[in-house]
């Protein structure tokens, strides 16, 4: 009779997915787009701004004569996409700053760190996991999911302890892949933005030029046609400065986020080594 030997079961990770559409950010920049349309057209295009152009209605009438920020609104229609993409930016800052700071925990990684140190070399594992519970963030949930698994290796006597602490390693690593696209989710619509807005205030100011010394060479000279090239070349720059200014806010924060989120993958790997590390000296 042949010897029937036992199959090794995985153990079940104790790392549940996060369940998150990404429907809502692709569609808040059209519904940004939109309202960089309403403020541009009913707010800065308002005709009360004005001393000329056709009366209200449409989805472009003329404006002329207008002072100061309403100017704006005879920069041309890339001036709303550009509104709408600046507007994109702030909604995306804040809610990756809400994020971020929440991923990043209720203390210092670094002291949460050497609680969980302190606890697991007097092999309190209970205490470490309460530490986790004060701690929360993405360091402490992955540090929380590989404690969960250090504390089933600890009674666990059918591997070695090589085995032990690649299984660790392991559940941290899994726990690691649910966290890091929460932090980075929305960064690319940042990235892009900071490299398309610029390019759009190009191509609103180019447009604004063709137009200007269209008007210019179609008119018969003199002061005026001077003074109407200098207010076109000045209502087309108003795309030039939103996309510069867009770019820029896009560029800044970007950075800031990235350089935080670095920070919490660094104190995430930080949590992994500590655990294995721990498991390897303690339980030989």
């Amino acid at each position: 009779m042949a010897d029937v030997r036992p199959t090794a079961t995985k153990p079940a990770t104790s790392v549940q997915a996060k369940k998150s559409g990404n429907s809502i950010s692709w569609l808040a920049p059209l519904l940004c787009v939109i309202l960089g349309y309403v403020l541009w057209r009913f707010v800065i295009g308002d005709g009360s701004h004005f001393t000329g152009g056709k009366e209200n209605g449409g989805f472009w009438p003329d404006r002329e004569g207008g002072e100061g920020i309403f100017k704006m609104y005879q920069g041309g229609i890339i001036v709303p996409i550009l509104i709408g993409c600046m507007l994109t930016v702030l909604t995306f800052v804040i809610e990756r700053f809400l994020t971020i700071a929440k991923a990043s925990g209720s203390a210092s990684n670094a002291d949460f760190i050497r609680k969980v140190q302190y606890h697991l070399a007097n092999k309190n594992v209970d205490a470490a996991l309460s530490e986790c519970d004060k701690q929360k963030g993405s360091v402490g949930n992955v540090m929380k999911a590989g404690l969960h698994r250090y504390k089933d290796m600890i009674n666990n006597n059918e591997l070695s302890t090589d085995q032990k602490v690649m299984a660790i390693s392991k559940e941290v690593e899994e726990a690691t892949s649910l966290e890091l696209p929460m932090l980075e989710k929305n960064l690319v619509f940042l990235s892009t933005i900071a490299s398309v807005a610029t390019l759009l205030g190009l191509l609103g100011t180019v447009v604004g030029m063709i137009k200007s010394f269209s008007a210019l060479g179609s008119g018969s000279g003199g002061t005026g046609a001077a003074n109407a090239l200098s207010q076109g070349i000045s209502e087309a720059l108003y795309n030039t400065a939103l996309g510069i200014g867009t770019s820029a806010l896009a560029i800044i924060f970007y950075n800031i986020f990235t350089t935080k989120i670095d920070g919490i993958t660094y104190g995430i790997d930080e949590s992994g080594f500590t655990l294995t590390q721990s498991f390897a000296s303690l339980y030989k």
